[in-house]
């Protein structure tokens, strides 16, 4: 299928579920403690994470899309922590204050990358707090275009089915990461993520693929579910939909450092694609991507819209070569969000010779991308005349694409390249001749925008019209 990336700044997305802590103490270890046999570690570095539905927000909010976290905390400092780092991070805290129970906490000691020890602060909150927080949580509802469930046991979702029939009857889709023996809780949900364990441990051990399926479409008749997604680590993930095929996806992690926030990455790209407005099939197919890179990063990663929309034009083949002038677009766009200047060029590279490919490498030293954009035929053969272009637009593309020094190619209609500069706004215009700035084609519109313009010399004794003269010389 052909991916496509949703406009994930048009989506609002409302968290509720367990919020956690992940404190991280880091230091040397050089010596063993003369009190007990164990190391001592001399701590240099505190680090503080949003985990668990705190994590899941801050997925979300990388990925461009607005996100509401709800969820349980004590009064306490780790309350004040995790409220600094989510709101650091555009996020709305609409947090219920527990006076009986701490703020979920899980201390790690590392050392020389390695975990030593790990310390959990909890105590499941009661339930008079889960209902408290399923009042505050409805009320930013109507605002939502989708809901996540963020369910980890330790007691901020004892009662989902109110959030779930509120969330259903306004039309905005219910994704949960389930927790447990029972997913009877979660009934009339819109999509369930759990992994292959979490699955087998409600419907039993699947011995083939059919079996999988055949399981899955039993339990969403069940629970009134629309879909059903299971994450199978290496194996990747199975969407099944009632009355539709199974749709699986295979692993797309080039190499596994830590599987550690995978899930959270997965349900997270799938509730601001759905927000968005996408359709299931492509936010699952984005989820599988997303959770590639993630499990090739260490500890809880989030994956930012950039990183994402990269990886969707490796996928599809656009990350370098010709592109429609929407595609690049999309693009440059992602260039810049890695912080790359975009170089651009143009002309109608009718017969490529070494004056062109010296003038390019040239140019692409400017800057990190370079852009070529190139006359169609209709347009060459204005500008030149009768029996010009010696070679169709799609043959001068394929050469110029093959270029190292290109990275994208693009064809206009119009005589000059200046509604291209209009919409792609290129950091350097550039040029090859013996004249100012002044006598290139868009030097104004560049510089409008704070771009910059430049000219470069041609090679010597390199020009198309007098390889193309040379030739019918001989042929005389």
């Amino acid at each position: 299928m052909k991916l496509h990336m949703p406009r994930f700044e048009q989506s609002r997305v409302l968290v509720v579920g367990d919020l956690m802590l992940d404190r991280y103490w880091h230091g040397n270890t050089t010596r063993v403690s003369p009190e007990a046999p164990v190391p001592v570690v001399d701590v240099k570095q505190i680090e503080d994470r949003p985990g668990g539905a705190g994590n899941v927000a801050l997925n979300i909010a990388a990925l461009g899309s607005a996100a509401v976290i709800a969820g349980l905390v004590g009064r306490d400092e780790a309350a004040e922590a995790l409220a600094q780092r989510l709101q650091a991070a555009n996020i709305l805290c609409q947090f219920r204050v527990s006076e009986s129970h701490p703020t979920i906490t899980k201390l790690r000691v590392i050392s020389r990358h390695q975990q030593l020890l790990r310390l959990d602060f909890e105590d499941p909150f009661a339930a008079d707090d889960s209902g408290a927080l399923t009042r505050s949580a409805l009320e930013e509802l109507p605002s939502a275009k989708a809901l996540v469930l963020s369910d980890y046991a330790k007691g901020a979702l004892q009662d989902p089915q109110p959030l779930i029939q509120a969330a259903n009857k306004q039309g905005i889709p219910v994704l949960v990461d389930p927790k447990g023996s029972d997913f009877r809780r979660y009934r009339g949900a819109t999509l369930l993520t759990p992994n292959l364990h979490e699955f087998e441990a409600i419907v039993g051990r699947c011995q083939s693929e059919q079996e999988l399926v055949d399981k899955a479409q039993t339990l969403m008749q069940e629970l009134d579910l629309k879909a059903l997604l299971v994450t199978r680590g290496e194996h990747g993930m199975s969407l099944i939909r009632p009355g539709e095929p199974e749709f699986h996806l295979p692993a797309r992690a080039m190499e596994v450092f830590d599987v550690t926030g995978a899930g959270d990455t997965v349900i997270s790209v799938l509730a601001a694609a759905l927000a968005a407005g996408d359709d299931l099939p492509n936010a699952v197919a984005l989820a599988n991507l997303a959770a590639g890179i993630v499990v090739g990063k260490l500890g809880t990663a989030a994956i930012s819209a950039p990183e994402l929309r990269r990886a969707v034009q490796r996928e599809q083949g656009s990350e370098r070569g010709a592109l429609t002038v929407e595609q690049l677009a999309l693009a440059l766009e992602d260039a810049r969000a890695h912080g790359e200047r975009v170089v651009f060029t143009n002309g109608c590279f009718d017969i490529i010779h070494a004056g062109h490919v010296g003038y390019l490498e040239q140019a692409r030293q400017l800057g990190d991308r370079l852009v070529v954009a190139v006359n169609s035929d209709a347009s060459v053969s204005k500008l030149k005349g009768p029996g010009r272009p010696i070679n169709p637009q799609d043959r001068r593309m394929a050469v110029l694409a093959g270029l190292e020094a290109v990275d994208w190619v693009v064809c206009f209609d119009d005589d000059t390249p200046e509604a291209l500069l209009e919409v792609l706004k290129p950091d350097i215009l550039v040029k090859g001749g013996d004249y100012d700035k002044e006598g290139v084609v868009g030097w104004e519109i560049v510089e409008s925008y704070g771009g910059a313009v430049k000219v470069l010399s041609f090679f010597d004794d390199c020009s198309t019209t007098a390889i193309v003269e040379k030739v019918l010389e001989k042929n005389r």
